[in-house]
């Protein structure tokens, strides 16, 4: 004898508009569509952005919560998650990050192909957090620079996926010839990078 399932027992009437990424600003007529070249790609790029985790601590726990079914990462294009820095354009770092894991850090993130984006996830990777002492690093953007910090002792998953949702916001306003500027290659400089 089955017993009775307590959930979908009222069908839910279907609706007519689905959400999808909203279209560029641009002209329409009969037919056509035209927009700046700047704007299709940046809506690209922010809906297929592939993480790489770089978890050391308890934050790692947390996005593995934000990665499973009740979370879902990947209702905002970011399913597939790398471990491969040449194929990830996301540096996640969560985190306590010690002082000789510095370099490591910078490494994987000069293995990974422009554009690229770091997310500094927790308080540990953001400033140490509890952690201010000689063997720890007091923020991962004293190696790489970072784009978005998500706060949090460890964060919990509706922070992260804010921090995903900003890091969308970000790259879709992104110019194309950004990473060209003199104020990128200054900023990278300043980290040691070519």
């Amino acid at each position: 004898m089955s017993r009775p399932v307590s959930f979908n027992i009222k069908q839910k009437p279907l609706v007519d508009d689905i959400s999808m990424a909203e279209m560029p600003a641009g002209h329409q007529g009969e037919g056509f569509f035209a927009t700046t070249l700047d704007s299709v790609i940046g809506l690209a790029r922010k809906n297929s952005i592939w993480p790489l985790p770089f978890a050391t601590s308890c934050c790692g726990i947390e996005f593995m919560a934000t990665m499973g079914a009740h979370y879902d990462l990947a209702r905002f294009g970011s399913e597939r998650v790398g471990f491969s820095p040449r194929q990830c354009d996301l540096l996640m770092v969560m985190g306590t990050i010690a002082k000789k894991m510095g370099p490591v850090v910078k490494q994987v993130y000069l293995q990974m192909a422009e554009p690229r984006w770091v997310m500094a996830v927790g308080a540990c990777a953001s400033s140490g957090g509890v952690f201010d002492t000689y063997s720890v690093l007091q923020g991962i953007d004293q190696v790489v620079p970072v784009d978005v910090y998500v706060p949090g002792c460890p964060p919990r998953p509706e922070a992260i996926l804010d921090g995903v949702i900003r890091l969308q916001d970000l790259i879709g306003r992104e110019k194309l010839r950004r990473r060209n500027s003199d104020q990128y290659k200054a900023l990278l400089e300043s980290y040691g990078i070519q």
